[in-house]
């Protein structure tokens, strides 16, 4: 007679109502595999009681299930009975050269541009990067990608999300709510990439515990960020003084990207932003990298393009005969 043996196994990343299905439909495909088990889920963890080598079998399939939604961000009846039947192992999947994370939902962020690609590249190479370019050139997106992998890969031990809070023709004050309600829709399109990226149960909780932190600028004076991948969005928004102020936050084992688009500046005075002139101070140094992005790395609807197009032709004749008072 075989000696029975307990485990538990802690399902670590997945929401367990995505991984056991609508009214554990999933679940039962699973305890149906392995009949000789007993199978007891409790929230984020599996209990199994039976053979030993029942137990390592279930245990290794298990993770190929897991290791499957981690990457893919979904499962299905038939991924399970893959999964189960061993036709899906860890490693076996082509690895597309392109991918930088596997969203929500079967979502793939890849690199699609030129520039976003070499942004990827880039950043295996230098611990401060700015990309700069137009809207719609997915800078941010990229960016954002790269923390989340990073953060996965237990590469840092949390993502650092920041903007300047800098009205783009709108006044602050005229908002309702309190500043932080006042200042959440300049920060929602990092929680929407975010969004994109990690499931919300998840990313409802590294909210809470700090592993993901978003908020504005001035938030970030005094600290020093170690183990930690940080993204300044919107730089061209800063001036000289607040920019260098965040790159001077860089702790150990710090990665940094600064993006904006030069074209949009919402200060006062366009001469009042940093962005440009710390390109110009930083560039050449080792461990720095810059991408300017263009139009050909827009990514939004095709109209955007001929959009930022038809603009900077307009503002181009304004720029070289500026009016004189």
């Amino acid at each position: 007679m075989t000696e029975a043996v307990g485990k538990e196994i802690t399902i670590e990343g997945v929401d367990p109502r995505e991984l056991y299905g609508a009214q554990n439909v999933y679940l039962e495909q699973i305890k149906s595999l392995h009949p000789t088990l007993k199978i007891v889920a409790r929230g984020s963890s599996l209990k199994v009681l039976g053979s030993e080598a029942e137990t390592l079998r279930f245990t290794r399939r298990m993770d190929s299930l897991v290791a499957y939604y981690l990457k893919y961000g979904h499962v299905s009846s038939q991924v399970i009975d893959q999964c189960f039947s061993g036709d899906i192992m860890q490693d076996d999947t082509p690895v597309d050269k392109d991918v930088i994370v596997y969203g929500n939902n079967g979502n793939i962020v890849r690199a699609r541009t030129v520039n976003q690609q070499r942004l990827v590249k880039l950043y295996d190479k230098n611990d401060l990067l700015f990309a700069v370019g137009p809207a719609g050139s997915g800078k941010t997106y990229t960016a954002i990608a790269l923390a989340v992998r990073a953060l996965k890969e237990k590469q840092v031990k949390r993502i650092i999300l920041t903007r300047p809070a800098v009205e783009a023709g709108e006044k602050l004050g005229f908002l309702p709510g309190d500043m932080k309600e006042k200042l959440d829709p300049y920060l929602q399109p990092l929680y929407d990439a975010l969004n994109d990226m990690i499931p919300p149960v998840k990313l409802q909780k590294f909210l809470e515990d700090g592993t993901v932190q978003i908020a504005p600028l001035a938030y970030m004076r005094g600290r020093t960020l170690d183990n930690a991948f940080v993204i300044l969005d919107e730089a061209q928004n800063t001036t000289l003084s607040q920019i260098k102020m965040f790159l001077t936050r860089m702790g150990r084992n710090a990665r940094f990207i600064v993006t904006g688009d030069v074209t949009q500046i919402d200060l006062p005075r366009r001469s009042d932003s940093g962005l440009v002139r710390t390109m110009e101070i930083l560039r050449g140094i080792a461990d720095i990298g810059i991408v300017e992005f263009d139009k050909r790395d827009i990514v939004r609807h095709p109209l955007v393009k001929h959009i930022v197009e038809a603009f900077d032709k307009h503002t181009e004749p304004e720029q070289s005969n500026p009016k004189t008072e």
